[in-house]
């Protein structure tokens, strides 16, 4: 058994928290743009457009997203391609994120009245400048909170990614906890690190909410 020190277990928790953040911002944006795109294809009209974009969610919210990272690390190795457990994380992370996304930005956009498609529409704007400058930008207020609040969703679900290998915060646990035969102690540091990353999160979402519903 290695003799670590409490603050040899933090420090190296945290250092290992930085890929669980890294990785978080990389599925989050990564998913916002994937989201965004579906988001504007399904709301486009393009024939079979909706029904692609509705097959997608009900994939990746309908499946674990333990397996979408095994298929994205072991499947695809199958057909010669050979993905680090950083891309396969982030790439699986990110269609998982975009799956979501999409169906909190569609409820959002589905909340504008109609009126306002129709006020634009009566100002002769295209379908890309009614989404632009109508109906985005009211979309976008309502659309904060929810959107905030999943983050810490994906900030949770980053720790399934060191079943493939990725060296998170999960991961180095297991693995200071394999070197001092302490679990009790480096999971209890495990579960404060991922409290004070995803705490502040939710605090934000739900004042920002507050704060929507206070000028509603």
């Amino acid at each position: 058994m290695v003799d670590f020190t409490l603050w040899d277990i933090v420090r190296n928790l945290l250092l290992a928290a930085r890929w669980t953040v890294l990785l978080s911002l990389i599925a989050f944006v990564g998913g916002g743009v994937v989201g965004l795109g579906l988001l504007v294809l399904r709301m486009s009209g393009v024939r079979g457009g909706a029904r692609f974009v509705a097959g997608y969610v009900q994939l990746f919210q309908g499946t674990p997203l333990l397996m979408q990272l095994f298929l994205a690390y072991f499947g695809l190795a199958l057909f010669g391609m050979e993905l680090s457990s950083w891309v396969s994380a982030g790439f699986a992370l990110t269609l998982y994120t975009s799956a979501f996304l999409v169906e909190i930005w569609r409820g959002c956009v589905a909340s504008i009245p109609k009126g306002q498609w129709e006020a634009s529409q009566s100002l002769a704007l295209n379908f890309g400048e009614q989404l632009r400058y109508i109906i985005l930008p009211q979309a976008l207020r309502i659309a904060i909170p929810p959107t905030v609040g999943f983050l810490v969703q994906v900030v949770k679900g980053t720790a399934l990614a060191s079943l493939i290998g990725f060296v998170e915060l999960t991961k180095a646990g297991t693995m200071i906890t394999n070197a001092t035969f302490r679990p009790f102690l480096v999971y209890g540091c495990v579960a404060v690190i991922y409290f004070l990353l995803c705490y502040p999160i939710s605090l934000y979402a739900k004042t920002l909410e507050g704060k929507i519903h206070a000028r509603s």
